[in-house]
């Protein structure tokens, strides 16, 4: 199973405000600390403001923070928010497509491994993923990351 930038990025952002406990952070830090353009997390951050994840604020002071208590938010959920289709094969999510449709035993198999792999990530939440916090702060909140080119 392979995700998306969008859930990539989404789940990123989720981890470091998180780590802020409640205070605002900018998007321009998060853009910074994964080295992630700033017009492609604005995206992202109103995503996951529409879906209810995180609480926007605007203005010059202003920034983005959780909605609900990391361990309130369900990895798996997220992943399901996030992504357009979960569909492994192109005909997992389209009535007719194969010729072998009501025979197809590939079909059921790939449909197992995909709610396998959601319910691994249901079993975390953002509270598990944030746990090495003080790791995690260094890295982050340092001033910027080295990125490839440097090393």
């Amino acid at each position: 199973m392979r995700l998306t930038l969008h859930t990539d990025f989404a789940l990123r952002v989720l981890i470091q405000v998180g780590l802020n406990d409640g205070a605002l952070t900018k998007i321009s830090d998060i853009a910074k600390s994964f080295d992630i353009s700033k017009n492609h997390l604005m995206k992202v951050v109103n995503d996951l403001g529409q879906k209810g994840y995180l609480d926007t604020v605007r203005g010059r002071n202003g920034g983005i923070r959780l909605m609900r208590k990391p361990h309130d938010i369900n990895v798996g959920q997220v992943v399901r928010d996030t992504e357009d289709a979960l569909d492994v094969l192109g005909c997992l999510g389209q009535s007719g497509y194969c010729r072998i449709e009501r025979v197809c035993v590939l079909r059921g198999v790939v449909r197992n491994a995909t709610d396998a792999f959601l319910a691994v990530l249901d079993r975390y939440t953002l509270a598990d993923l944030i746990k090495p916090r003080k790791s995690l702060s260094a890295l982050l909140f340092a001033e910027r990351l080295p990125t490839v080119e440097a090393i």
